[in-house]
């Protein structure tokens, strides 16, 4: 009998990861509770056809790559994949294939060490997309301290953008590069430019591969990027879609229905101006004084630009959407609320008018707060009108955006620098 040149082997494989990749062309969202079992059913399929042809085919190595792929295709770690691709590599170390299929292996395992081995292996042997994507995705997984995370993270973003130029139009490349944006965009004190480079290469990865439409890690990374920059419903959307997605997943559901609780919770509040009675909101509102705005109302306040200016005292009626230059806002505290996830820490402010506004600030120390009847001034403040409609549920309210505790005056003071840390948000750092 000749002996296979292989294609058909290879055609199986492919068609197996065609069919996980593409299982929604064929197949509903709401089969989606359906789609780990399937993979599997067609898994052992191709293996079982693997095994039957075994004697057909030319290179051993090439074959064992097949059958490590075959069975590195589940979202586990396989300890049968890891042996035969160690065989594989083993028996042809040249096998730049094999070895990035170990590598994920080794990554599924948390072997983070093993598996940025064997993709810094793998461009030792030829530069490549998926090695250099993988890499990418591991060093933002080794968490070391301070310097050297940061260092990590550059690094991955850089070979992230390498993939994405080897084959600019590889929707997995661009996504996993969106994923590093993400990472930077958190330990780089938020820069507004970070996140726009995230949702754009998420958006290219979506333009590029109609399949990324259907990565629920893509949903919710960008969701929780969305609820970062208080867009809120498209967050929300977010965390339904990858949800659907991918039902055994708990983690999407969850925080969809904290960030519908936060919603819920701060609405109620500020229509009821945390139910402060109005006898000690007259009171508290009565004991504001000029002396409260501290630094904002003497020229001390200094500009971003580093100008030092007087602000003018402004009531909350009379903000308008976006950054407000020059004025200041003066009013009491009536509530303060954190969400699950700990991020904005978010009290309620009442001006001297009785208008109610939300008041977020990000980056502040956990022990940082303010309590009910603490007077504080914001200057310049960043205002954000937010209409909200998600699942029958709708949100109207206005909120001030504050990038840092340092950037409010309380009781008529600065805060100290010991108020601010950097956030954290938790996000899917991995996918395949």
């Amino acid at each position: 009998m000749s002996k296979s040149k292989g294609p058909l082997h290879l055609e199986l494989v492919d068609g197996l990861y065609s069919f996980r990749d593409h299982y929604f062309d064929t197949h509903s969202v709401e089969e989606a509770s359906r789609k780990q079992s399937d993979v599997a059913l067609e898994m052992e399929k191709v293996l079982k056809k693997l095994n039957e042809m075994e004697g057909q085919c030319n290179s051993r190595a090439q074959f064992l790559l097949l059958k490590g792929r075959t069975l590195n295709i589940v979202a586990q770690y396989s300890p049968d994949a890891e042996e035969t691709l160690s065989k594989a590599v083993k028996l042809d170390p040249s096998l730049v294939d094999a070895w990035n299929q170990l590598g994920e292996v080794y990554w599924k395992k948390g072997d983070l060490t093993g598996a940025q081995t064997c993709f810094s292996g793998a461009l030792g042997h030829c530069e490549n997309k998926v090695s250099l994507r993988n890499l990418s995705m591991v060093l933002r997984q080794i968490r070391t301290s301070g310097e050297d995370y940061s260092t990590n993270v550059f690094e991955s973003v850089n070979k992230a953008k390498q993939a994405v130029q080897l084959d600019i139009k590889d929707g997995t490349s661009w996504y996993i590069l969106g994923n590093a944006y993400l990472s930077l965009f958190f330990i780089s004190g938020q820069n507004p430019k970070m996140s726009q480079q995230a949702l754009s290469s998420y958006t290219q990865a979506e333009k590029m591969d109609r399949t990324a439409s259907c990565n629920q890690d893509l949903h919710f990374n960008r969701a929780t990027l969305y609820q970062y920059e208080e867009l809120y419903e498209q967050a929300l959307e977010g965390f339904s879609q990858a949800s659907a997605l991918d039902p055994s997943w708990p983690e999407p559901p969850v925080r969809e229905q904290q960030l519908l609780d936060f919603l819920d919770r701060l609405s109620t509040l500020l229509q009821n101006k945390g139910k402060v009675k109005a006898k000690r909101l007259q009171s508290l509102l009565s004991s504001l004084r000029a002396s409260d705005l501290g630094p904002c109302c003497n020229g001390q306040y200094q500009t971003p630009s580093g100008q030092q200016i007087k602000l003018e005292k402004e009531q909350l009626r009379a903000l308008k959407s976006g950054v407000n230059a020059g004025v200041a806002v003066l009013g009491k505290v009536v509530f303060s609320l954190t969400p699950e996830q700990k991020v904005p820490f978010t009290f309620g402010l009442v001006d001297t008018e009785g208008s109610c506004c939300a008041v977020m600030v990000y980056n502040m120390a956990e022990s940082w707060g303010v309590l009910i009847g603490d007077s504080v001034a914001i200057p310049e403040p960043h205002v954000k009108n937010h209409h909200i409609s998600h699942k029958a549920k709708t949100y109207t309210f206005q909120s001030i955006r504050v990038e840092s505790p340092l950037m409010l005056v309380v009781n008529g003071k600065k805060q100290a620098p010991t108020c601010q840390v950097a956030a954290t948000v938790s996000y899917k750092p991995q996918s395949d």
